[in-house]
């Protein structure tokens, strides 16, 4: 790029006359940014925002300009449907979790030897066992097994 290309183009970015460009080029040593901070110290040219700084290429802002008000409604709408399903989808995992649970304390688990009573337990317990302690749980049920114990779910029957 030439000398007088570099000099239209700090006139055109900081928005001064030629004379006051070409004075502030040849001041800066033909460096277009030393030139465009000599005249910003001058007052010519207004500070970057935020303390930020100068870059030499142009850019391009890819923000939605002038957004109507039906179309932020359309989003923000949009946003409530979503934040609502997954709000029900919640209440459903819940409702359905604590029906199981309730359902589980409901149902008892039977151990019988000879039709006699050993032991009795909700079927959530039997669940927490099977789930944490796996390793000894299911040894010990089918241990029984061979020593003749028996096994059998026992719910109670009602109306819902």
């Amino acid at each position: 790029m030439d000398r007088l290309e570099q000099i239209e183009k700090l006139r055109e970015r900081a928005q001064v006359t030629y004379d006051e460009a070409r004075s502030a080029y040849d001041t800066a040593g033909g460096d277009l940014l030393d030139a465009l901070i000599i005249l910003e110290k001058q007052g010519k040219v207004a500070p970057p925002k935020g303390d930020g700084y100068y870059r030499s290429e142009q850019q391009t802002v890819s923000e939605p300009v002038g957004e109507d008000e039906e179309e932020s409604d359309k989003r923000r709408k949009k946003a409530e449907e979503t934040n609502s399903n997954f709000k029900d989808a919640m209440d459903k995992i819940w409702k359905f979790l604590t029906g199981l649970i309730k359902k589980g304390n409901e149902t008892n688990f039977e151990i019988l030897k000879d039709k006699e009573h050993m032991a009795t337990f909700p079927v959530t317990v039997l669940a927490l066992l099977l789930l944490f302690a796996p390793w000894v749980t299911l040894p010990l049920i089918v241990i029984g097994l061979f020593f003749g114990f028996h096994y059998q779910f026992v719910g109670n029957i009602t109306d819902n």
